[in-house]
């Protein structure tokens, strides 16, 4: 359910009553009594305003917690030009982000963004919340956090500048005087690099009735964007006289719940005659664009990529693997088209097609092979080498039970060290990572290959991987906490081992940079080289479409399992329902500015 934004509240355990009777599930409100002004003495606060807010025994810290976000006082100007204006904005901030960490711990604090000049805004915010980093080393060295707040900082940033709104509508403003107003993003970058991508600093969006481009709303969709604030002045009334948003903004909430699954705030009067139907219009919206996704739960997280060659495998991630319902029937369809081409329809009778499978896991391949070789009716003998003994047993069961003895062989090895007296057909494999190349393929592919006769064919033939600029914070600051599980003294030592390695992603909350990923490297198997050489250097170059912040690369690759059988995790070819990889993400160590 929404939340419920009141500027005003005098008995806010009633505010919260109203907003739950009105399908609200807590409110947004600040701490401080309505037209209540403090002022000060010289440095301390004058005695008769110590007393500012309620005090916290009216409601249980569980209602607290569950039913309040809250707001600063939006008179509050650290920015002031006005010494005595600015110094008592700081007094003001710091004595409310105080009292809602007494009263709303490890829960959420409002803050509104009013433009671009926010530096000082930030620097006092910064030095009260606690960033992941700080707050991991805390635990790990138990030191006490004093008055840090360890919850999540709410900073409210219209979509759209206001003033640029509002300038439309003077007729004293000619055309040349109008601006467009200044790029907000810009305000929520200032404020975040002050406050160097703490990731507990979260975004609260304003829709406003002018929307932004395409470009720009993609540029949101890379931000830690938590919820989405709509105004009771942006619905309009359909036939029915309920209050509904235009198609257009609709379009725009859709993107936002898919990609950031973001909630709702609601501006609004709460003797409001509507707004019930606001939050029921809104929920029913967060139930029309919610997908169901079956990776619902990876969505970027980050992961260390496999090392299958380092590390043998659990029966979990074969599993998963193998509840990919696309890969094996492709390569099952490239097992048949290979077996078509080797053995003629007028040898099928006579002619046996060797076929080893390297690296078969748990033997989804195998399975492939077997039903290729049905579908053909081709004859086949099928090597299976697996390096991994824990998995022995279960081959071992499939080869007694439900495979033909006579045709399939396992073989317990590395797949360039076993020797057989026959060379083969057609080697099939699933050696590739997320970035095509970064796990066992090209070199022991390459190491396999003297298995293979010289009209032989590879499945899969070719790979190639492909690159894009990106914006991320939530990725990138989750690769700067990698440490507390990976080395926990690692981050007194510093971070440049962490973002030199990279990670498997399932991306969502990314924005794209350029306009499309450039192909990087590619392999071709087999390899018919004199002296192999898989040394790779590649140069590429991109045009960014919008100011932002590179904080890394996507990595993706396709490949070609035999002729025009393909495989592609690259997004504007991704194979439709493949999930056995994910994309890659390669960190920089330090963000970089991008300007157009």
């Amino acid at each position: 359910m929404p939340n419920l934004f009141i500027n005003t509240c005098v008995d806010v355990r009633e505010a919260i009553n109203c907003a739950r009777m009105n399908q609200y599930d807590s409110i947004t409100t600040s701490l401080v009594f309505p037209g209540f002004d403090r002022e000060y003495e010289d440095k301390s606060l004058a005695k008769k305003h110590q007393i500012f807010s309620r005090p916290d025994i009216v409601m249980s810290s569980k209602m607290w917690l569950g039913y309040v976000i809250a707001a600063v006082s939006d008179d509050i100007d650290c920015e002031s030009e006005n010494p005595e204006i600015r110094i008592a904005s700081e007094k003001k901030l710091k004595q409310e982000i105080e009292f809602a960490e007494h009263v709303v711990q490890h829960g959420i604090i409002y803050v509104r963004l009013k433009s671009g000049n926010n530096v000082n805004l930030a620097r006092i915010i910064s030095t009260y919340s606690k960033c992941e980093q700080i707050e991991d080393l805390m635990e790990h060295f138990e030191i006490m956090g004093g008055d840090l707040f360890s919850g999540v900082i709410l900073i409210e940033v219209p979509m759209v500048d206001p003033n640029a709104v509002a300038q439309q509508w003077r007729s004293d403003v000619g055309e040349d005087d109008s601006a467009s107003g200044e790029d907000t993003w810009l305000w929520w970058n200032r404020f975040r690099l002050q406050s160097d991508f703490n990731g507990k600093h979260r975004l609260s969006l304003v829709l406003s009735a002018d929307i932004p481009s395409q470009d720009e709303i993609l540029r949101w969709l890379g931000e830690p964007v938590d919820y989405l604030v709509v105004s009771s002045d942006i619905f309009i009334q359909n036939k029915a006289n309920y209050p509904v948003l235009s198609l257009a903004h609709q379009d725009v909430i859709s993107q936002f719940i898919r990609k950031t699954k973001a909630k709702f705030i609601v501006k609004a009067n709460p003797n409001d005659g509507n707004l019930r139907y606001y939050a029921e219009y809104l929920r029913h919206l967060q139930e029309k664009f919610h997908e169901v996704d079956p990776m619902d739960g990876f969505d970027d997280l980050i992961e260390i990529p496999l090392q299958p060659l380092f590390d043998n495998l659990d029966t979990y991630t074969y599993e998963i693997f193998e509840k990919d319902p696309v890969k094996y029937v492709y390569y099952q369809r490239a097992i048949e088209a290979a077996l078509i081409d080797k053995i003629p329809d007028a040898e099928k009778s006579t002619k046996t097609a060797i076929l080893m499978v390297l690296g078969a896991g748990r033997g989804p391949l195998v399975r492939s092979s077997l039903n290729a070789a049905t579908n053909t009716g081709r004859k086949v003998r099928i090597y299976v080498i697996e390096k991994n003994q824990n998995i022995r047993n279960t081959l071992e069961a499939l080869w007694r039970e439900m495979w033909p003895r006579d045709t399939v062989q396992l073989i317990f090895s590395d797949m360039r060290d076993f020797s057989t007296e026959e060379k083969a057909d057609i080697i099939v494999s699933e050696l590739l990572g997320s970035f095509g190349d970064n796990e066992l393929s090209p070199e022991c592919l390459d190491g396999a290959q003297v298995h293979l006769k010289p009209d032989g064919i590879s499945i899969p033939s070719s790979y190639t991987s492909h690159i894009e600029p990106i914006m991320s914070s939530k990725l990138y600051n989750q690769v700067r906490l990698v440490t507390k599980t990976e080395d926990q003294n690692m981050q007194l030592r510093g971070k440049s081992k962490v973002m030199e390695t990279t990670y498997v992603v399932y991306m969502k909350n990314v924005y794209h940079i350029a306009d499309e990923p450039k192909p990087l490297f590619t392999f071709h198997h087999p390899n018919r080289d004199k002296v192999i050489n898989n040394n790779r250097y590649g140069r590429v170059s991109f045009t960014t479409k919008l100011d932002s912040v590179l904080h890394g690369f996507a990595g993706y690759f396709d490949t070609v399992l035999y002729k025009d059988i393909v495989l592609s995790i690259h997004p504007m070819t991704h194979t439709n329902g493949l999930s056995s990889w994910f994309s890659m993400f390669i960190p920089i160590s330090d963000e970089c500015w991008q300007d157009v």
